[in-house]
């Protein structure tokens, strides 16, 4: 009898498997938090892509599953075209295509490589999940870098997130890989099972670990109060004529309530208020500083634009009691095509401009990474929106005693995006040991402790004041201390032995 022949999966019913594994992969990250879904489809990633018949099936295989991924998990990357959609909104569906298919890149390139460098099934998982490790840390860099959605950040919110103390975002991610890889190098169902109980035995060893670090007792909190203030200022009205007024007049009624009686009397130590707070620039503050100073009653840190000819800042300014203006801080990582555009001068002539900045040409670039000091505070470390989910801005050798951030997170929507971005504030705060702070314009403002827990939140799209005193820092971190240096040696020493052996199979 003639064997009938096994029927072919139709090509989009495949594509439409690999997606679905992608945005199973996405359901890790916050807000969701499905860190175990991550695990299983990276898994099935893996798998896929280590079976694949040739180099080029593999890379196809990961580009879908990656755009999958990056689709869901970076879906708030539509908002900030739909604050003026008017002008804005046809950019929206190309962003998120862009974005996916760009983020899916570095999930397809680790594929075609790995399936090369592979001899057999196991080999090319493993290589897999190394290249994917290695692109997670590179993600972070290339084209000024958007090291969000990382495969390691599915455990921010576990006590398994509190090995980045010691080894950072990439340890992370490598927790990740190593517990998606293990099951997937079996070939025979036992040898699958024993692979899938040595992956829950490594996370239960990292939750284990970051239990006990969360054990230790925290140093008590600083004598400080300081003050968030949320205004809720919605983006579409923000800079609107009649709207921008109230919103200023609601920032300083909010910096003028009274101080929670549970905290002290009087005032607050510093009020904080979010980035591009205001409606004027710096230059033009002078008739401001006075009414400001009789409200808040404290030094007020405010996110405000500034100009030096043709030249605009996004800044961090301090107003001083007394009516004067002190300290200056200039966002230097800025948003590409949000807050510059890359090739401004070609793509100004299709009318594409930087819809972040109020000013059409864009932001200029600030000097980079620098510590404040503020009087009567302990210093800190001042980051603008974005420039938070960059671990390499951490100012390692000049330690700050905490952290803050200033950040308008209305550009990113009411679903995902400002919970990610908190998510990666809290990681901040984790690797470093310092407490970090962060006012948002529409949420979410939070106070974090020096191990990543989040005390204290003014929700997203409400307005209020957040009054916490400031958390006491930790001794530096193994991170602190050596930064990723640790994990890229790891990862070189892999890589080094993965060409070993394929060196020495060919000699065989």
């Amino acid at each position: 009898m003639q064997a009938t022949p096994a029927r072919r999966v139709p090509v989009a019913l495949r594509l439409g498997a690999d997606l679905m594994i992608g945005m199973a992969a996405a359901l890790g990250q916050a807000p969701w938090g499905l860190w175990p879904a991550t695990v299983l489809a990276l898994a099935a990633l893996i798998w896929r892509v280590a079976t694949a018949p040739s180099s080029r099936a593999a890379a196809w295989r990961a580009l879908a599953i990656g755009a999958g991924h990056f689709a869901l998990a970076l879906a708030w990357i539509t908002q900030p075209f739909l604050v003026e959609a008017d002008r804005y909104g046809w950019m929206s569906p190309f962003a998120l295509l862009l974005t996916a298919l760009g983020g899916a890149l570095f999930w397809a390139l680790p594929a075609l490589a790995a399936h090369r460098l592979g001899w057999n099934r196991a080999s090319r998982a493993a290589a897999l999940a190394l290249a994917l490790l290695v692109s997670d840390w590179l993600r972070g860099w290339i084209f000024t870098g958007l090291p969000w959605a990382l495969t390691g950040h599915v455990w921010i919110d576990t006590p398994a997130g509190q090995i980045a103390a010691w080894l950072g975002a990439p340890g992370l991610s490598a927790l990740t890989l190593a517990a998606a890889l293990l099951p997937v190098l079996g070939s025979t169902p036992r040898n699958i099972a024993t692979g899938a109980g040595l992956s829950a035995a490594l996370i239960a060893l990292t939750w284990g670990a970051g239990l006990a670090r969360l054990a230790q007792p925290l140093p008590p909190d600083q004598p400080q109060i300081i003050r968030l203030v949320q205004p809720n200022a919605d983006q579409t009205l923000k800079w609107d004529p009649f709207w921008a007024p109230q919103f200023y007049d609601r920032l300083t009624a909010l910096s003028a309530l009274p101080l929670d009686p549970a905290l002290g009397e009087g005032r607050p130590d510093l009020v904080v208020w979010p980035e591009t707070a205001v409606p004027f620039l710096l230059n033009e503050a002078g008739p401001a500083l006075e009414d400001i100073a009789a409200h808040s009653g404290a030094t007020t840190l405010v996110g405000i634009q500034r100009a030096e000819g043709a030249a605009w800042f996004n800044s961090l300014a301090e107003f001083t009691p007394d009516a004067r203006i002190g300290a200056v801080y200039d966002k230097f990582h800025l948003v590409p095509f949000g807050e510059y555009i890359p090739w401004g001068d070609a793509l100004a002539r299709f009318g594409i401009t930087a819809f972040a900045a109020r000013h059409g040409n864009g932001y200029s670039r600030g000097p980079g990474p620098q510590v404040m000091a503020v009087e009567g505070l302990p210093t800190f470390q001042p980051l603008i929106c974005y420039e938070a989910i960059f671990e390499r801005h951490l100012l390692r050798g000049q330690r700050p005693e905490w952290i803050l951030q200033v950040t308008n997170d209305a550009w990113f929507g009411t679903w995902s995006g400002p919970y990610q971005h908190l998510a990666q504030a809290r990681l901040r705060a984790i690797q470093s040991g310092l407490p970090l702070l962060r006012a948002a314009n529409t949420g979410v403002s939070a106070v974090i402790d020096a191990r990543g827990d989040v005390r204290a939140t003014l929700a997203l799209n409400r307005e209020g004041v957040l009054d916490a005193p400031l958390p006491e820092a930790l001794p530096p971190t193994l991170w602190w201390r050596w930064g990723d240096l640790p994990m890229l040696a790891l990862m070189a020493l892999a890589v080094a032995a993965l060409a070993i052996a394929r060196r020495n199979r060919r000699g065989h």
